[in-house]
């Protein structure tokens, strides 16, 4: 494989990227920074395919828009990621768009028994028998130069990936359920996922209050929270941590000079313009709307004694159906689904719908209407048919 040396030149990489836009598939990386800012800050983007590699250095005004049209607008090339929700994030924030289609080696390695979150080194381990060098691993990527050291650990990233993509297809195809992971992978692009909506940020603060009020007020502020942080472009807890951000939603003050007097905040709010602006949003807040009230237990299904029960009989099912076929159980059933079946709810859950009712969800639905049980042979759980159900 060739690897380039460090893209800094927008020649350069519109050179490459034409290039790949002839491929089948591409291997995509990013590395950034994001503690001290709201919007993650992409410092390095790494980019394989079977014959070439290259790092691009999107700091130094690079135009950038080739690399970005082939991985949004190019739905002829696969973009293989690994564990990339954030990558994929920060290309939506450039773009407004996601790339697709793509493929996501952790959510693959999933479907192949291979562990619910294998980390990339593990992942490269099994399939290729190498062991990552991770001494770059807590690079401050933003800084400049950077060293050979540090690109040849990121490159590192797409062309391991770059190998072992078509092994982890080989074997999808050879044990037929490449087909499962359609849907997961056009979940993992859909841009709903990614886009950042200030009036839902209520939702990310946990609070004990259902009081339609307290909430408004809580909507109200976190909605202001959002905006102010992405305007400074700094961390949310920066702008003002969530305990003190439900703390007000709670019990607001009457005035702003009462802001100095609040755990949390620097005296300084009692006068100043940030402080201003939030008392500003607590004098706008109407209560919730009972559409958007949330459920008073906390979203699970209303189980009950006998419910709770039947769910732990139904992650018992998971966990040896997942054994049998050699799939991480994350990936044929989440908690949630198995709780709100036990609670009775039919419509609208994932495991009841494809891939996951045929190799889960009929025994799931069987055992929780009584046709199915559970019997020990010669020290093993197994699963039995009822006399009923015969």
């Amino acid at each position: 494989m060739h690897i380039h040396g460090l893209i800094e030149d927008s020649a350069a990489l519109a050179n490459i990227c034409a290039r790949f836009a002839n491929k089948p598939y591409i291997c995509v990386d990013t590395e950034f920074m994001r503690e001290n800012s709201y919007w993650p800050e992409l410092c390095l983007i790494q980019i394989a395919d079977d014959e070439e590699a290259a790092a691009i250095d999107p700091m130094g005004g690079i135009d950038m828009q080739p690399l970005l049209d082939l991985l949004v607008n190019n739905e002829n090339v696969l973009k293989v990621f690994h564990a990339g929700g954030q990558d994929i994030e920060i290309v939506y924030n450039l773009t407004g768009k996601t790339p697709h289609p793509l493929f996501d080696s952790q959510v693959a390695a999933m479907a192949l028994g291979q562990g619910e979150q294998i980390g990339y080194s593990n992942l490269v381990d099994t399939y290729l028998g190498i062991s990552v060098d991770k001494g770059a691993r807590f690079t401050d990527w933003a800084r400049r130069p950077l060293d050979k050291r540090q690109i040849d650990y990121a490159i590192c990233d797409v062309t391991y990936l770059s190998e072992i993509f078509p092994k982890m297809l080989e074997k999808l195809k050879r044990t037929g359920r490449g087909q499962w992971l359609d849907q997961e992978m056009e979940r993992l692009a859909d841009p709903e996922n990614y886009r950042t909506d200030p009036d839902q940020a209520w939702q990310r603060v946990r609070i004990s209050s259902r009081k339609p009020e307290v909430l408004g007020r809580l909507k109200a502020l976190a909605r202001w929270r959002e905006l102010e942080a992405q305007g400074k472009d700094l961390p949310r807890g920066r702008i003002i941590k969530d305990e003190t951000l439900a703390d007000l939603a709670g019990n607001p003050p009457r005035k702003q000079a009462d802001l100095g007097r609040v755990r949390g905040l620097s005296a300084a709010w009692a006068g100043n313009d940030i402080g201003g602006r939030l008392m500003d949003a607590l004098a706008h807040a109407e209560p919730m709307s009972t559409e958007e009230m949330p459920s008073r237990d906390d979203r699970k299904p209303a189980l009950g004694k006998d419910g709770a029960l039947v769910a732990d009989l139904l992650k018992l099912l998971l966990k040896i159906r997942a054994k049998e076929i050699n799939v991480a159980a994350r990936l044929l059933a989440r908690s949630e689904d198995l709780e709100a079946l036990a609670a009775g709810q039919r419509e609208g859950l994932s495991i009841l719908q494809g891939w996951r009712y045929e190799q889960f969800g009929r025994d799931a639905v069987e055992l929780v209407e009584g046709q199915l049980g559970f019997t020990v042979r010669n020290g093993k759980l197994k699963m039995t048919r009822t006399e009923a159900a015969e």
